[in-house]
């Protein structure tokens, strides 16, 4: 197991301080919630650079199809913590080999208040990549490594509009339009890490009401939620 490149060392740094305001304005509740957690799992490839790992809900799925997400969903009662929770996710949904990851920061939990879920984000670093695809179709459509570089290009950047009035920072990369409670946390990490780049967010674009309710899932298990921040 290689140590993490250096390139993650800012965000590793930033995170030791990091509070869940950080991500969003909505307050964790002390007690109460349904414990969830999602894989933020970053790598790196030759010719690309460092990348995040996000599938895409297969588009025929009741709620959030087509949506993409972070792999991820509810903690099983066997789960020992949001680092079992986030890899056993990920192994079922895409065929992640849990021995292939270096978990590194469980972040503060975000509170979804429409479902009630308690949303653990778990950073961990790819230190042995292997193909990864849907495991099961009818769930999982598509499973993508989106660059980092492509993410923090302005003209990957916008912000998007939900038919309830929220507008939140968004990415279209590689064909995907990255929004809700994924694009939330990506924007914070990406600033975290002293990646992002400026970019319009006067850029707005509508969310068609069939398309875009209910709001964002943290996975493919269905935890349905308001968008963050």
């Amino acid at each position: 197991m290689s140590r993490p490149p250096g390139w993650l060392d800012p965000l590793l740094r930033r995170l030791g301080t990091a509070r869940a305001e950080d991500f969003t304005r909505l307050a964790t509740p002390e007690s109460g919630g349904r414990e969830s957690a999602v894989l933020v799992l970053l790598g790196e490839e030759s010719g690309t650079g460092p990348d995040v790992l996000v599938l895409q809900r297969a588009a025929t799925l009741r709620n959030h199809a087509g949506q993409p997400a972070f792999p991820g969903g509810a903690a099983d009662p066997e789960d020992t913590d949001a680092s079992a929770t986030a890899l056993r996710e990920a192994n079922e949904e895409v065929d992640l080999d849990p021995a292939s990851v270096t978990v590194l920061a469980e972040l503060p939990k975000l509170w979804i208040p429409v479902s009630d879920f308690l949303v653990t984000p778990v950073l961990a670093w790819w230190h042995d990549p292997h193909p990864v695809h849907p495991r099961e179709p009818a769930e999982v459509a598509h499973v993508a490594r989106l660059p980092i570089a492509e993410l923090v290009d302005p003209e990957n950047r916008m912000q998007v509009r939900h038919p309830s009035g929220w507008i939140g920072p968004a990415f279209s990369v590689r064909g995907m339009l990255v929004w809700g409670f994924t694009a939330g946390v990506l924007n914070t990490l990406l600033e975290m890490g002293g990646w992002a780049r400026p970019w319009p967010r006067s850029r707005v674009v509508e969310l068609p009401p069939t398309g875009a309710a209910p709001a964002p899932s943290a996975g493919t298990d269905a935890v349905d939620e308001s968008p963050v921040r």
